[in-house]
This record gives C-alpha cells, structure tokens and sequence, in this order.
C-alpha cells in the first residue's frame, strides 16, 4: 500500500541483468479484483508473480482469476484473509484524515510499531516510504484503503495453487506476522517459507541481498507438473 516501484529498486537492479522485470501498479480501482481485472489486459501471456503486502493480495486474485498465466508465484509479508470488522473501521478515521491534508501524518502513526525491524537504515527505509507515499497521493490512498475494506478471503485459491511459490516474510513483520506466513505456506502444495532476518514488513528495502537471493532460488525451482 503507497508503494511505488522503489519499493522493489534493489531487486528490480540485480534481477534485470538476468531477466525482464516489470512493475504493476496496484493504485487503480476502488476493490481488488478491479484491480487485477486491469493488469490481466497488461500483463505478458505467462509470468511469474510476486507481490509484497497489499501486492500480495492482488496477487492472490491474480491467482485466482488467471492460474494457468501464472507460471510461479512469490507472496510476501501478505494476508489470504478476509479485511477484519475491526481494521475495516479503523480506516474510516484515517480516510477522513487524509482528506483534509494529513497523509504523512496517518502514514508514520501507522508504521510506527508494524512496520520495520530494529537496525541501522530504518530511518532511511522509512523515508522513502513516505516519499513514496507523498508520490502517490491521497486519492490514492483511498482507493487502496477501500480495496482493502472489501477484499475477500482467498485460502482457497492457494489450496488450489499448483506452481512453485515462495511464502516470505521478515521476522520482525507485526503487520502480517511470521505465524501467518506458516499458515500460508501450510496452504500452498509446493510452497516453501523463507523467515528473512534482520527485516520487517519491508524485506525487499530492509534486508534486500537476502530476499533477491530467495527470489532467484525461487526463479529457478523447475515448474510443476498442471
């Protein structure tokens, strides 16, 4: 959520000498699977799929909506889960803060104690963050707080899921915590869970020589037999 392609800058520099990379956006759409409805008319035919957070839930849709495009699929520090009445609330507060100008302001309250681990660039991750979220803009804000209210649960699309997938989080994630992950890749035939250390719910900023690696290793597990 407010994340832009920096979010994946280290991981789209190491990656790309090796093989196309492309970044979709998740701004567009007030639910989830409009979402996806409009990156399915701009994605390739067959792609390997990795989304992070509110990414993660689009691409479980994705999933979804179009397995026999997705050749592999990576989900990180991510939910399958229905949006709760309780959270769903806590965002009407928040949208009305952000009408009336105060977006960075409701971005820092809310990633103050979910979002990074402990270490010596979290305050260089979480400007960026907040730059990318000064980017983006409060319409869109919104948007993906609505999308969020009104997705659905999908732990049946990953039961069903039959290609290779990584199931990654940071071990300091208290937004979607490494338990769920487990529960996640319990989910998934095939899947294999990867706890990155030194990292939070933004692995691909916090830690990223350890989370490109698990993405290669990932990149390379042979496809599954349908």
């Amino acid at each position: 959520m407010m994340c832009d392609a920096r979010l994946f800058g280290p991981q789209i520099a190491e990656l790309s000498a090796d093989m196309a990379v492309m970044v979709a956006p998740v701004t567009q759409g007030e639910r989830i699977e409009e979402i996806a409805s409009g990156l399915l008319d701009l994605l390739p035919k067959r792609f390997a799929l990795a989304g992070l957070s509110m990414g993660g839930i689009v691409a479980m849709e994705l999933l979804r909506r179009a397995p026999d495009r997705i050749s592999r699929i990576a989900l990180m520090d991510t939910n399958p889960l229905a949006e709760t009445p309780v959270i769903a609330a806590n965002r009407e507060p928040q949208i009305v803060k952000v009408r009336s100008g105060r977006l960075l302001e409701v971005m820092r309250d809310e990633m103050k104690p979910n979002y990074l681990a402990p270490g010596p660039y979290r305050a260089e991750v979480m400007d960026l963050v907040m730059d990318m979220a000064e980017t983006l803009g409060p319409d869109v804000f919104i948007r993906q707080s609505r999308a969020l209210q009104r997705r659905r649960d999908q732990q049946a699309v990953l039961r069903k899921c039959r290609t290779p997938a990584l199931v990654l989080c940071g071990e300091h994630d208290q937004l979607c915590p490494v338990k769920r992950h487990s529960f996640m890749a319990e989910l998934i035939p095939y899947a294999e869970l990867v706890v990155v250390p030194d990292a939070g719910h933004l692995p691909t900023l916090e830690n990223p020589a350890e989370t490109t690696e698990a993405i290669r290793k990932w990149m390379r597990q042979p496809l599954v037999l349908q």
